[in-house]
């Protein structure tokens, strides 16, 4: 239940531990919102998602579960997380949300966080406390974000502790004037953000982009479309907000519809894209002074589905992958010292592993440049994964017995989150509709094992680790 909805007319403004929303029914306040695990167990959470009304594969929400590094790692041990008895769940915790949930934790997996994706509660923050296998409990307030970033943002952890909302919306239409006298116009837009104090679970300030690509790629026919996985930097005075482009065909032929009056034309042009990938940089927290920064190794958008993409390495630097969801096999780096783009280096996966044809869908950095990464490939069914070391560009494939199960690529296209303890990398790994494992990686050994088993269920697959 919500009340007490924000009224909000300002952007670009502190706001001090802002609440929006009402307080969940277990309103607690201070050591309240934090309660700590009685006994001290690191519990790894289990996310997977389920299928709709309509029977679409992992469309219709979330459920978590947790088990310890030690059942994890036993072959013998079972996760049942989408068993049923009629028509009711019975095993593991349902998030809150109408879509998959876009789930977030703590480094020391006590906390979960999610934004619900769409529906009457899309845009709703919550919290939740971490006890064990299906033991999740609401803790702190629940904010509605939906009156900045309406009811399907993009957001993620952007530093431990601090959650940053991204969306893109009120575009213009690309034309101006009427039939049959069209001019074309830019679609400009604006990008929202939200900073979320993810401790107190409060909004501490909002702010706001108006997109301006500059006159000579706007005419081209460039224009924002998303905007995505931002990231603070290590001195958390700057954030990297990623962006979707795409290109219309300004010189298009113009027509209209004389039955619905519906105007085609400026379609998405097939020029080949030579602008490169694109991060928007604000101050942090102020989420003033926009200014755009532009990579010359990738032309591939920095954003994602589902997944996170940027991280800040061990040496302080930014490393992005450059991946459309999917399309992409480049690592970037951006400058601890200039947080700019440093086009002298570049991460290349195919290089790397001497293929020509990998996409990387999740990835994530472990320390000391070593990053792992889960990738489908368009010449071979199945999903993968390698462990990257940043510093020599180098890459070791990891084999999995599953690999080259064509439902794998459905499961990697929605990957959410890779586990890591220490030196172990944690994959729950469950081609869609089909049973899997979670297979561990050593990242110093590189070896890979063979964990707890991971039972699905049609429609049903495992998302991420926490």
């Amino acid at each position: 239940m919500k009340k007490n909805l924000f009224r909000i007319a300002l952007f670009s403004t502190v706001i001090t531990a802002l609440t929006l929303g009402s307080c969940s029914n277990d309103d607690n306040n201070d050591s309240e919102n934090n309660p700590p695990v009685a006994d001290g167990t690191r519990w790894i959470t289990l996310t997977g998602s389920f299928p709709d009304a309509a029977g679409t594969a992992g469309n219709g929400g979330s459920r978590a579960y947790a088990i310890t590094p030690e059942n994890a790692s036993n072959p013998d041990y079972v996760v049942d997380l989408f068993k049923m008895e009629g028509e009711k769940y019975v095993t593991g915790f349902a998030l809150k949300s109408s879509r998959t949930a876009r789930v977030q934790a703590s480094a020391d997996g006590k906390f979960l966080y999610n934004i619900q994706y769409t529906g009457t509660e899309g845009g709703v923050f919550n919290k939740y406390a971490v006890s064990g296998e299906g033991k999740y409990e609401e803790v702190g307030y629940e904010l509605n974000t939906s009156v900045i970033l309406g009811t399907s943002p993009r957001w993620v952890k952007a530093a431990e502790g601090i959650g940053v909302g991204v969306s893109f919306g009120e575009a213009l239409d690309p034309y101006t004037g009427s039939a049959p006298n069209y001019v074309w116009r830019h679609p400009k837009g604006k990008i929202k953000i939200a900073n979320i104090d993810l401790n107190n679970t409060a909004i501490t300030n909002t702010g706001n982009i108006d997109i301006n690509l500059g006159t000579e790629l706007e005419a081209k026919g460039y224009h924002v479309w998303r905007a995505d996985v931002p990231v603070l930097n290590q001195a958390k005075d700057k954030l990297f907000i990623g962006l979707g482009i795409r290109r219309h065909d300004i010189n298009g032929t113009v027509t209209t519809n004389t039955t619905t009056g519906a105007i085609s034309g400026w379609e998405l042009s097939t020029l080949a894209r030579d602008l490169g990938t694109l991060t928007y940089v604000v101050d942090y927290p102020s989420l003033k002074n926009p200014k755009i920064i532009t990579s010359t190794k990738a032309i591939t958008d920095n954003l994602s589905y589902r997944t996170m993409t940027q991280y800040v390495g061990t040496d302080g630097n930014i490393y992005q992958a450059a991946t459309s969801m999917g399309s992409g096999h480049q690592i970037l780096r951006i400058s601890k010292s200039t947080n700019d783009y440093d086009n002298t280096y570049e991460f290349n996966l195919n290089t790397a592993l001497g293929i020509n044809d990998a996409g990387i869908r999740a990835w994530t950095y472990i320390k000391d440049g070593i990053g792992i990464v889960l990738y489908t490939r368009s010449n071979n069914a199945g999903g993968y994964v390698a462990l990257i070391n940043l510093n020599d560009k180098s890459a070791t494939k990891l084999a999995t017995d599953i690999e080259t199960d064509a439902a794998l690529s459905t499961t990697l296209g929605q990957f959410q989150n890779i586990g890591v303890i220490g030196d172990n990398v944690y994959l729950p790994l469950t081609p869609a509709g089909k049973d899997g494992n979670i297979y561990i990686v050593n990242s110093k050994t590189k070896e890979i094992k063979k964990g707890a088993k991971l039972k699905a269920a049609s429609g049903s697959f495992f998302l991420g680790a926490y």
